[in-house]
């Protein structure tokens, strides 16, 4: 399957992804506000989703899907299968030991990622609580990240995509039916995401074995492929999940700010990886399999031309989508989560932060262009020395911004960090000779700054004229829906008038790969 159609498919099932859990964001703005409640429960569900972004999805993924296509290529799906039912039965007993560990210090885990909720009585306890509940998540999901690595190394890419959809769906019914059983809606919400894990792993156990994979259970052995795949996995950890990593320091310092700092960083955060999830998921997962054959077949020509690829696509969706959250900010969090628990003040609050963080956007999405030129050449440490030195950026800038900006501050220093990581990331792989903007995207970036300039004029009228009237929630609604397709109208014929991308090129690259 071609890099355009991968990512195509990818981003297809991601954008159903994240359509989803913008709908279970708004059942949970409904039910839980943006309150103590709220704030206890993104605690509890960041925690398993930290480690998940650190050694599942990110590390995991970035070490496992090298070695298992090289197998693969090498040896045959007999080998291939063989070192995946190795690294099922490690990382099974291995993250079930460290499950069962965390569950017993959790209050003092707590203590530690949100300091500040000591200081109001019963939200430390009620955090616990939900934690203990969600934590287990984390052994599901990552045995899930395995066996969607095996899919995406097979060039099956649409099963493992979709699998966060059953988490939204799964979250959203637990919320829905267990509420008026369970202590809080919170607990609710706690128990679904506990289910969720179970339905994704299911789901996934069952599309690796219609591909023709057995990852039947064997003894856990320290094979010498199982222990290079445990090196590679540590120093990974922190360069593919500095962006969660960052959002947790904002959790620990956003919790000493003001009770529903948090949950305002969580929602504006959501709204902000839509784009993020669709074109920056899309483009690592599709682009690491397909670095990894041609660097180990020697195309470097391919290679070099497959990231810039990736690039130009990765820029043409997010600098609009970019340009659109920080002008369409407010009313776009008005239309998501306005209405029963949360209110006016909570949607100004959201807003502020969505518009820091959408500064941001393009830099996220360009990391997950530039990591894997590392990880398809093995080596995991340059992203961890880069990773090390942005999220101490992070610390501080939290530190200095937050006591001035609040919350916001919080989300700005995460955009700020993300732009230094991209900077120094692409200044290694230049210096090293391998990647450089070639003369088709240098020509066509300039333009694309151009179009998105023009999309930011039309929208910032538009909307100034539109404002006075969305009073009601169906013409905030009408209002939203009619910026969103004028923005995107603009942004295509700026962009095709100014050389930035021809129209046609758009539809050929689902076809074919561009």
């Amino acid at each position: 399957m071609s890099l355009g159609r991968s990512i195509a498919t990818v981003g297809g099932f991601t954008m159903l992804s994240r359509v989803t859990g913008l709908m279970r964001e708004m059942m949970i703005a409904h039910f839980l506000g943006a309150g103590t409640m709220a704030d206890a429960f993104f605690v509890a569900f960041r925690f398993p989703n930290l480690f998940r972004s650190l050694f599942a999805e990110g590390a995991f993924n970035a070490a496992f899907v090298p070695l298992f296509a090289g197998h693969l290529a090498a040896e045959g799906q007999g080998e291939a299968e063989e070192f995946a039912r190795r690294a099922f039965a490690v990382l099974a007993v291995a993250l079930g030991l460290f499950v069962a560990i965390v569950e017993l210090v959790m209050p003092w885990a707590m203590m530690g990622l949100a300091p500040g909720f000591g200081d109001v009585p019963g939200k430390m306890e009620l955090a616990t609580d939900l934690s203990r509940i969600c934590f287990p998540y984390l052994l599901f999901i990552s045995l899930t990240s395995l066996q969607a690595g095996v899919l995406n190394s097979l060039g099956r890419f649409a099963a493992a995509a979709g699998t966060p959809i059953l988490l939204n769906l799964t979250a959203m019914a637990g919320l829905w039916a267990l509420a008026p059983f369970t202590e809080t809606p919170a607990h609710a919400l706690a128990w679904g995401t506990f289910a969720s894990g179970i339905v994704q792993f299911s789901w996934l156990a069952y599309s690796v074995r219609r591909a023709g994979v057995r990852l039947n259970a064997v003894r856990p052995r320290l094979t010498p492929e199982v222990r290079l795949l445990l090196v590679r996995i540590v120093p990974g950890a922190v360069g593919a999940g500095v962006y969660q990593l960052n959002l947790v320091i904002n959790t620990m310092i956003a919790s000493t700010v003001a009770d529903g700092a948090v949950s305002y960083l969580n929602y504006a955060d959501r709204v902000n990886q839509l784009p993020l999830g669709v074109v920056g998921v899309a483009v690592g997962t599709a682009l690491l399999p397909l670095l990894s054959r041609q660097i180990r077949a020697g195309d470097h020509a391919g290679a070099l031309d497959s990231q810039n690829r990736a690039m130009e696509f990765g820029l043409f969706l997010t600098l609009p989508a970019a340009v659109a959250l920080m002008v369409l900010a407010q009313p776009v969090i008005r239309v998501l989560f306005e209405r029963g628990s949360f209110g006016p003040t909570a949607t100004q609050a959201t807003a502020a932060a969505l518009v820091a963080f959408a500064i941001g956007l393009p830099a996220y999405v360009l990391v997950k262009v530039l990591t894997p030129a590392f990880f398809a050449r093995h080596d995991t440490k340059t992203p961890v020395k880069v990773a090390g030195a942005t999220m101490a950026l992070n610390v501080v800038l939290n530190l200095a911004l937050a006591h001035p900006l609040a919350h916001v501050g919080m989300a700005l220093a995460t955009a700020v960090a993300a732009w230094f990581n991209v900077g120094a990331l692409a200044w290694i792989l230049r210096g090293r000779g391998t990647f450089a903007l070639d003369s088709r995207l240098k020509l066509r970036l300039p333009r694309l700054l151009a179009a998105s300039a023009v999309l930011w004029v039309v929208l910032w009228a538009a909307e100034r004229f539109l404002h006075p009237m969305a009073a009601g929630p169906l013409a905030a609604l009408a209002m939203t829906a009619g910026l969103v397709g004028l923005g995107l109208a603009a942004f295509v014929a700026a962009a095709h008038v100014l050389g930035a991308a021809r129209l046609g090129e758009l539809r050929a690259l689902t076809r074919r790969g561009g």
